[in-house]
């Protein structure tokens, strides 16, 4: 059984129905908080590679316009 969130399921709600209605099987699970030591990690670990990687004098919003222009 393929897990949906409820974001995914309620946006692409025909989806899951079809899938359903082919023979899948459906049951709602209960919801499960966030991870706070997952995310801390995560967040941590951005912010090391920030510090550890620089632009060298570039500039974030210049590099988005001219991948626009491409």
């Amino acid at each position: 059984m393929t897990e949906v969130g409820a974001f995914d399921a309620k946006t692409h709600l025909p989806q899951p129905l079809r899938r359903v209605q082919a023979g899948e099987r459906a049951e709602p699970a209960p919801f499960r908080p966030r991870d706070a030591g997952r995310i801390r990690a995560a967040i941590d670990g951005l912010k090391a590679f920030q510090r550890s990687h620089r632009l060298r004098g570039l500039s974030v919003r210049r590099m988005i316009e001219e991948g626009r222009r491409s």
